[in-house]
């Protein structure tokens, strides 16, 4: 009998055997073990009401199948999938709701932990939300701004503030099908109106809710979180990290920082290297603090301080099995319950920080943002306290793998011509003349029902050969991260020749780290500039460019397929369909969407033919766009692209020129 491989990660891998050869349970051998209800699965079951659950099954059932009330399964389906659109936004927008108060608190005085680091993205957010910014302090114009941004939630009427930055033609095409949202609060809350028992029947008209929420979520909570993170704690450019399990250190205190919400691992980052907080570990033994990271957190403070991740979601169990993790202190979303119980065995103190997440098992320290550091030294001393506890036994990791992360809008723009030229159109012209065939955002979770964070690993060289560039975020980063596919090195040993070219060129790696799971939006204001820089297509529907999921297994990840979807990318998602059960809302999500909204959603379990489909969609994109077949190694004329010499040469000509007469040669 052959061996089941359990995790893609050799690392990974290494520690589940050791768990197994210690009758120690994972996230791995209950996926085994806990079969997936077949009905739930695919959509077919209906409990909202307690004369349920209805399980609408048989051989005519998309037909002939009704609940206790009548629900048909179209009904059904589609009202499942709207509770999971709900739930994620839901979950991003309650984070991006706390990053809200806390910007709010930082403006008003009142958290005086925290400063406005990146006053120019606040000036730039400002501008878009049509704030008046010059000759105005600081903390004045970022309390104005973040007034704004809390209105987006309550919002009745109109329509959330960022949608205004999106291609026009795309805000055309949500006015026409009234998906516009309008508060995010109100879209959530409507959604479960909706699906209450006895109200919204139609399976369409459910469906069209969805994305009306889902753009809530990508043009309204992940894109208000991502800017504030910016503006509080600095806008991402690229920087050198490493990750995997070798992070951990023997002789050194590790605390992992997991979760979502990055206001708390800033502050654990920057107490961690005070004096105080350095001589109270070597009291304890230890010759320093080392901070990790895990999940979304992992990635927020990778890209703004190069602190390395041990991974992804299946990673967490498996971290604390090395035996060398003091604390690991969470906060919300994608935490398994299971860390408690599988600390027992080892030292590890689990921490949980918010109000909204607590845990068996655990210790509480509650985070309050008016008290952020003094909250983070009390947890880096319960860190060093326990250090002196940790035992010899655990699956030791030495491997590191090196990465590049910390790409954000602006730097992608300021990477293709410098400060003076800053713009899209390198990219632009380097996917018109075939050079780069098409972009794929590679995210998602990793599961442990499949060989985990393998499909990512597949997937991110097979399209790379093929001459796409990626952009990853959230656990498909770290999946790429964890296998050494975040480098420069990468696009010389693996990808195409064209993409190979753009990218020593520029001198980027094939696979763009643009951050959390929130920063999804970041692609979609890179794909809207793209858009308004011409020459592709006037909207994001139409672009060469496809959203791959492809280990998804939260409902966060539905509603980010959704928003991609209503904003015009067709997105893949690996596995099996959560609404399989039924053709029509299939049909609905595939080929109604993609007539609407050039976007759309599909589930698909094999890998290669997740692969095929999106390559097919880029290269029909290219076609409809009527742009240069792709056909390898044979590139169009285009624009040469600058290294980064030249792009320095032109700057630094383009500053003295400044410094001599201003840019209309006045001095002024």
């Amino acid at each position: 009998m052959s061996k089941v491989i359990k995790s893609a990660s050799d690392s990974a891998e290494e520690i589940i055997e050791w768990g197994e050869s210690h009758d120690i349970d994972t996230c791995f051998e209950r996926a085994e073990k806990l079969k997936q209800c077949p009905v739930g699965e695919t959509g077919a079951c209906c409990k909202v009401c307690h004369m349920g659950p209805c399980r609408l099954i048989g051989k005519n059932a998309e037909e002939e199948a009704r609940g206790v009330c009548g629900a048909t399964l179209p009904t059904v389906a589609a009202r499942n999938m709207l509770r999971m659109i709900a739930a994620g936004t839901a979950a991003h927008s309650d984070h991006a709701r706390d990053m809200a108060m806390t910007l709010l608190a930082v403006a008003e005085g009142e958290a005086k932990d925290f400063k406005i680091t990146d006053v120019k993205k606040l000036y730039r957010v400002a501008g878009i939300l049509e704030i008046e910014f010059e000759g105005r302090p600081v903390n004045d114009v970022a309390k104005d701004v973040a007034t704004m941004f809390i209105e987006d939630f309550g919002r009745q009427k109109g329509a959330i503030n960022y949608c205004k930055r999106a291609p026009k033609k795309t805000q055309e095409r949500w006015e026409k099908w009234d998906i516009t949202p309008r508060g995010i609060d109100r879209e959530v809350v409507e959604a479960l109106h909706r699906t209450n028992i006895g109200v919204d029947h139609e399976p369409d008209h459910l469906l069209t809710h969805g994305l009306k929420v889902a753009l809530a979520d990508g043009w309204g909570g992940c894109m208000i979180s991502t800017d504030i993170t910016d503006i509080l704690f600095g806008t991402p450019r690229p920087i050198k990290a490493e990750a995997s399990f070798g992070i951990f250190k023997e002789d050194e205190v590790n605390l992992i920082v997991h979760g979502h919400e990055p206001t708390l691992a800033e502050m654990i980052v920057d107490v961690s290297s005070e004096p105080e907080m350095v001589e109270y570990a070597g009291s304890k033994g230890a010759k320093g603090i080392n901070i990790g990271g895990m999940c979304c957190t992992a990635n927020e403070i990778l890209m703004r301080h190069g602190i390395p991740t041990a991974g992804g979601f299946t990673n967490q169990e498996l971290g604390i099995m090395t035996g060398l993790i003091d604390a690991m202190t969470v906060d919300v979303q994608c935490i398994m319950p299971a860390i408690a119980e599988v600390s027992k065995k080892f030292h590890t103190k689990v921490i949980t920080t918010s109000e909204k997440a607590k845990m068996p098992g655990a210790v509480h320290v509650q985070y309050d943002e008016h008290r952020a550091k003094e909250t983070a030294r009390e947890i880096i001393r319960m860190a060093c306290d326990n250090y002196p506890n940790r035992t010899t036994e655990g699956s030791h990791i030495s491997q590191k793998a090196p990465l590049i992360g910390g790409f954000s809008h602006e730097y992608i723009e300021y990477m293709q011509g410098g400060k003076w030229r800053a713009s899209f159109r390198p990219l632009n012209d380097a996917i018109m003349a075939g050079r780069i065939r098409g972009v794929v955002g590679l995210a998602g979770c990793d599961n442990p029902r499949v060989a985990s964070t393998g499909i990512h690993k597949y997937l991110a060289l097979e399209l790379i050969k093929n001459d796409v560039l990626i952009c990853s975020t959230g656990c498909g980063s770290a999946a790429c991260a964890t296998a050494s596919y975040l480098t420069p090195e990468m696009a010389l040993e693996n990808a195409g020749p064209g993409l190979r070219e753009v990218c020593e060129a520029i001198g980027i790696p094939p696979i763009l780290h643009l951050g959390a799971c929130v920063d999804n939006s970041r692609i979609l204001t890179i794909a809207s500039a793209m858009a308004h820089e011409g020459g592709l297509s006037d909207e994001i529907g139409g672009m060469p460019a496809v959203g791959i999921a492809p280990e998804w297994m939260s409902e966060k990840a539905i509603a980010i397929g959704a928003y991609f979807a209503a904003s015009g990318v067709p997105c893949i998602f690996g596995g099996e369909s959560p609404v399989g059960a039924s053709k029509e809302v299939t049909k609905i999500m595939t080929d109604v969407w993609f007539e609407r909204f050039m976007g759309a959603l599909h589930f698909e379990p094999d890998p290669e033919k997740m692969l095929a489909l999106a390559l097919d969609y880029i290269d029909k994109a290219r076609g409809n766009l009527k742009l240069r077949k792709y056909e390898p190694g044979k590139f169009g004329a285009e624009r040469v692209l600058m290294d980064m010499a030249a792009r320095r040469e032109i700057e630094k000509a383009a500053a003295a020129h400044a410094g001599v007469g201003g840019i209309n040669g006045s001095g002024n």
